[in-house]
């Protein structure tokens, strides 16, 4: 995972011309592209891509306007301020409807008493018949509780990488960031190392990455999630 900072200075509001925004838009939207895509199975029904897209397109225009002229390390304060405009959306579209989030919190449940009851890890099977779920219904928890993680997970990771680009922020406390992360990194496993790595460094959706590693998108799932909830641990 990148864990490089720039120390540049961010203003709250950079004026620009119609044409360098335009010109700003034709050059990163791939960016912008990358990142819905990747953020599509967050999106449940909530958004659409077309919608996704506007969004992370405005999100583009603010990193321009308060950045201001692009330089070498725009692009990733672009993606922070893109990705951080598409979760604020979903999260006010409440994109996880009330009966998803209740079965979420029966199977989070029925995982943590089949868990005591039998001293270990429970399987899929076993957690299907306790909680009678089908294997597509198993699959729709994963992923949502899944989503949840990352969305919560994405505000604590990326709040230092945000303030790396305040030039107030001293580059001590950059620092201290930047070794947080690379600690909390070490103590995953070297599979949850490689999820975390394809998700947030080669911007991979869940989708490819479960192609890459030759595993179910559930099974990736329940991997990133477990990395994402010990790096949480450790952050915090």
């Amino acid at each position: 995972m990148q864990t490089a900072y720039a120390e540049v200075e961010c203003t709250a509001f950079v004026p620009c011309t119609p044409a360098q925004e335009q010109e700003c838009l034709l050059a990163y939207a791939p960016l912008v592209k990358r990142t819905v895509r990747q953020l599509t199975s967050q999106a449940g029904a909530a958004m659409d891509l077309e919608d996704m897209q506007q969004v992370g397109l405005m999100g583009l225009l603010d990193a321009r306007r308060r950045y201001g002229p692009p330089d070498e390390a725009f692009g990733s304060y672009a993606k922070l301020k893109v990705r951080g405009a598409i979760l604020d959306e979903l999260r006010r579209q409440d994109w996880r409807p009330r009966a998803v989030r209740q079965q979420s919190h029966k199977m989070r449940d029925g995982v943590s008493a089949l868990r005591r009851k039998l001293g270990r890890e429970p399987t899929q099977a076993e957690i299907q018949d306790k909680l009678g779920l089908t294997a597509e219904g198993y699959q729709e928890c994963q992923m949502a509780q899944n989503a949840e993680a990352m969305a919560n997970f994405d505000e604590l990771l990326h709040e230092p990488q945000q303030h790396a680009f305040d030039s107030h922020n001293p580059p001590e406390a950059q620092l201290v960031a930047r070794r947080s992360i690379e600690r909390a990194l070490l103590g995953l496993t070297e599979r949850e190392q490689r999820v975390v790595q394809l998700y947030y460094e080669f911007d991979l959706s869940l989708k490819e990455i479960a192609a890459v590693l030759e595993l179910t998108e559930a099974r990736i799932c329940q991997i990133n999630k477990a990395a994402l909830q010990k790096m949480r641990d450790l952050l915090q």
